[in-house]
């Protein structure tokens, strides 16, 4: 008898096979690519990420709430600022408003002074054209002065016949008239001078009044009469022949 090879004869081992088995069963699969998805998020998962969703708009809610505040916190400031400003032009234009004024008050002051030194000149000026002396060369410098003294503001006032006024005329003489009904300039002894509403000299006027009883007004009756009257009452009338 011949030896058989271990592993070569009908004997040899197989390997162990499930009872009921196939041996097609006992050979190893090959490993196919699964095809199904990973397993399914847990619900606490789910329920997590609601979570960080709602949280998340909650922080933007509160973000826009902050904006908003502070948006109104800044139209609060410009608002003021505004304000400010405005109240700032104003007390600017105030303030230039006064200064215009005092520059004039300044200038006419100033022009005041130096004109009030020349009124005798003017008075000399104006008495000898009265009396036609204003001639020759004189006259182009009286002339010219006037000139000069025009161009900075300085205006004559005083005529005759016009009525007494106490704030720019100054009564020298006084007089009574029948002809007149008010107290009136009846003569100019020196003329006026003014700049602007700044009167630098009054006008040295004759001034005359109505003459006293020369015509009663209207109605009136002299204090005889009247006492004639009251005694003809108290005796019944005048006699009859």
């Amino acid at each position: 008898m011949t030896e058989e090879t271990p592993g070569f004869g009908d004997n040899a081992e197989q390997p162990d096979v499930p009872s009921g088995a196939t041996p097609d069963d006992a050979a190893p699969q090959a490993a196919e690519p699964s095809t199904e998805e990973g397993p399914a998020a847990p619900a606490g998962d789910a329920a997590s990420s609601t979570k960080k969703g709602q949280s998340g708009q909650s922080a933007q809610s509160a973000q826009d709430v902050g904006l908003i505040a502070q948006l109104d916190q800044v139209r609060t400031a410009l608002g003021e600022r505004t304000a400010d400003l405005q109240r700032l032009q104003a007390e600017y234009q105030n303030y230039r408003r006064r200064v215009e004024r005092d520059k004039v008050t300044v200038k006419e002051i100033a022009a005041a002074n130096l004109l009030s030194e020349l009124l005798p000149s003017l008075d000399d000026i104006g008495r000898a054209r009265e009396h036609d002396e204003l001639v020759g060369g004189f006259k182009s410098v009286a002339e010219a002065l006037e000139t000069v003294v025009a161009k900075m503001g300085l205006q004559q006032f005083g005529k005759e016949g016009e009525p007494f006024d106490p704030t720019i005329h100054e009564a020298l003489m006084h007089s009574y008239a029948p002809d007149v009904t008010e107290t009136t300039c009846v003569a100019i002894l020196q003329p006026g001078y003014r700049i602007g509403e700044r009167t630098i000299r009054p006008a040295r006027v004759a001034v005359a009044e109505p003459q006293p009883g020369a015509q009663p007004a209207k109605g009136d009756e002299p204090a005889e009469a009247s006492a004639d009257a009251a005694e003809d009452k108290e005796t019944g009338g005048p006699d009859e022949g």
